[in-house]
């Protein structure tokens, strides 16, 4: 059983992006059990606490599940399966060629990320 104290998935996000911002505002409000540590990498005073450097950490969604680093929709899924109600979701990308789906759409929203985020600014 996880421990109340201790996340059980540490999630890098990019506080200085709007559409990230708010994306991460939801998983907080989602996230009722305190399973995810968010950590923002856009604060160059906090401590990033990764093995990885910044920059990486802002190109892709990364995130920390069982001490496998992940990126991508991989780490969109160990984010979900940490909150009871996206579970099924991130239980989903298990499932074989569902993952493979999941970061083909995460790429092509990529190249949609900055237009988003002026659209949002």
């Amino acid at each position: 059983m996880e421990s109340a104290n201790r996340p059980r998935v540490t999630v890098w996000y990019d506080g200085a992006c709007p559409l990230c911002i708010r994306e991460i505002a939801l998983m907080r409000r989602l996230d009722r059990r305190r399973a995810i540590r968010f950590v923002d990498v856009a604060d160059e005073d906090a401590p990033v606490s990764c093995p990885i450097d910044r920059a990486t950490l802002l190109e892709r969604f990364h995130a920390e599940e069982d001490g496998r680093l992940l990126e991508g929709a991989a780490a969109f899924a160990a984010m979900w399966r940490a909150i009871p109600l996206l579970r099924p979701l991130g239980l989903a990308a298990r499932v074989p060629g569902v993952l493979r789906l999941l970061e083909a759409a995460y790429r092509q929203f990529l190249k949609l990320r900055p237009h988003l985020q002026r659209f949002l600014a």
